[in-house]
């Protein structure tokens, strides 16, 4: 029996507004992703990228067409169902960081879990082991203002992980950074896809940055223009 894809898009058509007015954002877009690849969604404003990524974390529904993560129907699932699948399964990184500012990087690492409604002893555990997995073991008690650019994308990472999530999505990562600290968080990322064999997926438009990934969908005018690894595993 073939593995069931991670995620898996099929026909999946995003259309906003009426008559003259009506733009198909996504015009129906169909590719699956396996479990463990590392993958790169590239294009230019306003090709799609930005639709499907919001589309694959559930925070918008397609308006046609057909998600499935793990095997679930996406659509089929209520409003807080749908919370569930994001707290439990994918962990979000997004270029601005999205830290607290006031709170320190442990307790930003923590935040996924006081959602979950874990006790305090298991879920500040679990903070150190993943501030851990990304080096900043020794920074757990700075606050984002203490940390450079690198180590609040580093703390990002961590919060994202902290869950075990199925899948890492990754919204422009690096796009707050100098050249050298973009090239550690890519580092970085593809060393836990590589070890844990959580599935990432990446959205960025700089080149050398999606050279990290192993395959790249390329997006142009709502649809894919190329897909280097359709059959990657």
């Amino acid at each position: 029996m073939s593995e069931m894809p991670v995620i898996a898009f099929d026909g999946i058509k995003k259309i906003y507004g009426e008559g003259e007015a009506r733009v198909a954002a996504l015009a129906g877009v169909s590719f699956e992703i396996m479990r463990g690849e590392f993958v790169a969604v590239m294009g230019p404003s306003g090709s799609g990228k930005s639709t499907a990524m919001n589309i694959l974390g559930c925070l918008d529904n397609p308006t046609e067409g057909e998600y499935r993560f793990m095997g679930m129907d996406v659509a089929a699932l209520n409003p807080q169902d749908r919370a569930l699948l994001r707290r439990h399964f994918i962990g979000f990184v997004f270029q601005g960081f999205n830290l607290l500012k006031r709170t320190t990087a442990l307790e930003n690492v923590e935040l996924p879990l006081i959602y979950r409604g874990m006790d305090a002893t298991e879920r500040r555990e679990r903070a150190r082991r993943a501030l851990a997995r990304v080096g900043l073991a020794e920074r757990e008690s700075h606050t984002s203002a203490e940390l450079s650019g690198g180590q609040q994308q580093r703390v990002a990472i961590a919060r994202a992980l902290v869950s075990d999530p199925a899948v890492i999505l990754a919204d422009e990562p690096t796009g707050n950074l100098d050249t050298h600290r973009s090239h550690e968080i890519m580092k970085l990322l593809s060393e836990l896809n590589e070890r844990l064999g959580i599935t990432v997926i990446l959205v960025t438009h700089e080149e050398d940055i999606a050279g990290y990934a192993r395959r790249h969908l390329r997006f142009r005018d709502g649809l894919i223009e190329s897909d280097d690894g359709a059959k990657a595993a």
